[in-house]
This record gives C-alpha cells, sequence and structure tokens, in this order.
C-alpha cells in the first residue's frame, strides 16, 4: 500500500481488487440503509484518502481524480501548505458567527476577494455553499432594483434550494413534484443552443413577448456552462450580455462557482473575455475542499443593512483560512499550472478524437474540459469504463463527459487519463 507522501505522485491507477473491493461493499451497504434516496451515486468510489489528484479508497485502490471532489478541491487532496492554514486556526478558534462579530480571517478573506475580484472595490458577503450564493444573489438583485424578475440559461445549473432551482434549467427532474418556484424567472438558449441565443433572444423573445426589461432585475449565467455540458461561449457571447444589461439597466450576475478559482487559467472565466460583471459568484474551490462561497458585488450595489441577509457559519474562520492560502497558491502557481496542463491535455483528447469516432467533440478551457459523444448512454457507458480502470470522470449536459481534476495535476497523470480515455472508448464503441 502506498505511504501517504506516495500517493501524489501516482501517475496511473492501481486497482488491487474488484471494484467496489469488500471494506468498499460494506460501506455501500450501510449508507444505503439510511442515506437519504435523493443522493446520486454515480458508481461505487469509496474515497479513504487524497493525496494531490490521487484517491485512495477504503480497499487500497489508488484512483487518478479529474473529478476534483465535483471542481472543489482546487489545490488538490489535502495540500500541505491549506492543512497547515486549517489546523493553525482550529487550533486557535474553530467557530464563531461572522454575521455578529468581527473576526480576524474573515476580514482578511473579504479583502483578498476584494483584491482579487473583476470589479473596482467591491463589497464581499461570505456563505457556505453555492446555492447560498445563489439565493444571496437573488435577494440583492430585487433589493437593489426594485425589479421582480430574472433571467438565466437553458441548461444552467445554479442550486437545488427553491430559489436557485428557479434558475437552473439543466434538467427537468430537479424541479419533478416540488411545485411552483420562486416566480419571475425566465430562460434563454445558451450559446450554440439555438439560431438566436443569448442577447439577440432575451430581446426579441423574452423583452418582447414575457416581460418588460424594466421588470428585469438581473442576468444570471455562467461563463462557461457547468453541468450543461462544459459549453464554452464563443469570443464576444458574453460582451453582448453585458451591453444587454448596460442598456436596459440590469445587473449582470455571473455564476463562477464551478468556473473560478483558477479552474480555466486565469483566477476568473470571465477575465477571458475582459467582460466586468456587476455580482460575481464563487464557490466549490474556494477554500478547496471547506465549504465556503461569496457574493462579490460592486460596493453600490450591496447597500442593504443590517439584518437583511447573514449567515451562522458562512465566513467560518477555517474556511477562511483554507481559502486565503488557497487563493495564494492559485495566483502563485495553480492558475498557470491549469492553463499549461489544461492545453495539454485538451490536445490530447483531440488527438484521440481524431480516429476515435465515438468523440464526436472536445472543447474546454484550463482543466475544464467537456467530451462530447453520440447519446447519453454512450456517455454513461465511457464514464463507467473510465472508473473501472481507475480514472474518475462524470456525465454532463445531453451526452458529454467532463474532466475537472483538481489544479495540481501533472502532465504524467493527464497522459495516463488520455491513455484510459482512449482505452475505455475502444471498448465501448466496440459493445
Amino acid at each position: 500500500m502506498a505511504t501517504v507522501s506516495d500517493l501524489s505522485l501516482v501517475s496511473a491507477p492501481v486497482l488491487r481488487t474488484e471494484l467496489p473491493g469488500p471494506e468498499g461493499r460494506a460501506v455501500i451497504e450501510r449508507d444505503e440503509r439510511h442515506s437519504s434516496p435523493s443522493l446520486t451515486r454515480l458508481y461505487p468510489l469509496v474515497p479513504r484518502r487524497g493525496r494531490g489528484a490521487v484517491i485512495e479508497d477504503v480497499d487500497g485502490n489508488l484512483f487518478l481524480d479529474f473529478n476534483a471532489g465535483i471542481a472543489v478541491t482546487a489545490a488538490g487532496h489535502a495540500h500541505p501548505e491549506v492543512n497547515a492554514a486549517i489546523h493553525g486556526q482550529v487550533d486557535d478558534l474553530l467557530h464563531y458567527c461572522s454575521s455578529d462579530f468581527y473576526l480576524p480571517a474573515h476580514a482578511d478573506l473579504v479583502q483578498r476577494l476584494a483584491d482579487v475580484a473583476p470589479m473596482d472595490d467591491p463589497k464581499v458577503f461570505l456563505a457556505n455553499s453555492g446555492t447560498e450564493a445563489v439565493e444571496g444573489a437573488l435577494k440583492l438583485a430585487r433589493h437593489v432594483t426594485g425589479r421582480p424578475n430574472v433571467v438565466a440559461f437553458l441548461g444552467g445549473f445554479h442550486g437545488r434550494s427553491l430559489g436557485s432551482l428557479s434558475l437552473t434549467a439543466s434538467t427537468a427532474r430537479y424541479r419533478s413534484s416540488f411545485g411552483i418556484v420562486t416566480p419571475g424567472s425566465f430562460h434563454a438558449p445558451y450559446a450554440g443552443q439555438g439560431t438566436s441565443d443569448g442577447a439577440r433572444y432575451i430581446e426579441d423573445v423574452i423583452f418582447r413577448h414575457l416581460t418588460e426589461p424594466e421588470d428585469v432585475a438581473a442576468v444570471f449565467v455562467e461563463p462557461i456552462q457547468g453541468e450543461g455540458g462544459y459549453l464554452v461561449p464563443p469570443d464576444g457571447w458574453l460582451g453582448e450580455l453585458r451591453e444587454l444589461c448596460d442598456r436596459h439597466s440590469i445587473l449582470l450576475v455571473v455564476d463562477e462557482v464551478q468556473t473560478g478559482i483558477g479552474r480555466t487559467g486565469d483566477m476568473w472565466a470571465v477575465e477571458h473575455e475582459g467582460v466586468t460583471p456587476d455580482v460575481l459568484l464563487s464557490g466549490k474551490g474556494l477554500a478547496s475542499g471547506l465549504p465556503l462561497s461569496a457574493i462579490i458585488a460592486r460596493d453600490d450595489l450591496m447597500t442593504w443593512g443590517p439584518g437583511r441577509h447573514g449567515s451562522t457559519f458562512g465566513g467560518n474562520p477555517v474556511a477562511c483560512a483554507a481559502a486565503l492560502v488557497t487563493l495564494d497558491l492559485v495566483e502563485r502557481e495553480l492558475a498557470a499550472n491549469a492553463a499549461t496542463v489544461g492545453h495539454h491535455l485538451l490536445a490530447g483528447l483531440r488527438r484521440v478524437a481524431e480516429h476515435q469516432p465515438l468523440i464526436t467533440e472536445v472543447r474546454g478551457r484550463g482543466l475544464m474540459i467537456g467530451i462530447e459523444l453520440p447519446d447519453r448512454g454512450t456517455a454513461t457507458a465511457l464514464e463507467q469504463a473510465c472508473f473501472r480502470r481507475g480514472l474518475l470522470i462524470l456525465t454532463c449536459g445531453r451526452r458529454a463527459v467532463r474532466m475537472a481534476p483538481p489544479l495540481v495535476v501533472t502532465r504524467e497523470q493527464v497522459d495516463s487519463a488520455i491513455t484510459i480515455v482512449e482505452d475505455a472508448c475502444t471498448e465501448v464503441a466496440a459493445r
């Protein structure tokens, strides 16, 4: 069995048992007996520990993790600098409510996020999860504009609590049987989903037939669509949304819960387009595995008074300590690694696609890469075939699989992943 220090150096999977092994089956049986059936378990992975971009399960099998806990462990599993910051903060203070009192780690982080934000001198609210950040942004947009309605995009994912669910449109299953979600939510096609999409559709269809622009508080958009298929809009598409919002005094809320914190090769995905949002939402990778999210808004917008929004756990000092080090690492080296290693991964997968007809498109930016396949069944079959070979990936969109490894992933690990995908495609194509 690999030692702790060896794990992060593993470049290829090491499978010692059937999947799942005997220890894994015991955990799964215990879990399924008592867990909510709403949880979606996509394959029988039972992690015990992780280092870098490697996961070891309870039976000693080693996997290449190209999920990063769903794009969460930005600095990799158990990064020593992040862990040291967590341990240091735990020894001093585990929790005190940042909504009611002043915490040094909270003050440090909101200042740091303001410094790296793609707008000048914003204010920051810290929460626990992406869906909380979206809910807070919905409240803020209505509060500051006095307008009731919002626009989001088909295929978008913004969370599953009822407010954020009104914006989510990645699959009808998320809304099924929950009744009326937040009224006043409208959806436009995302880039490439129709002959008319984005700003043009909003102007020609939504504003003409469904709601006047004077009633719209905000447009919510992912700069690269995540669960919707890792879709990268063409150059200028986000800029057209910015121009539309400016023309009608509508807030542009950019959901960077998945795309932010270096994943696309810059701190924020909007930086690739030079677009300045009014509100930016962060989460997932912000604290490299601890629950933390942020609403970052222009100073003149965050005008709600005391008690209008808050959180008992948001801005927890331990999560803030992890986030501060994560931001250091991203600025110092991880965003650059995402850009260079991501380019290597994208190029390698495109070479596979040249002689593997099962792959119809490879797209992405940095370490956020989607592989398009003929249909959903093929995508699921490829996901499962990769798991059996020790590579962790997930389906997304209508017929794609996604790769979002920790930002510490190496070229050697990427080369192993490319080989596994090619081998798994051959198996799936032969069925």
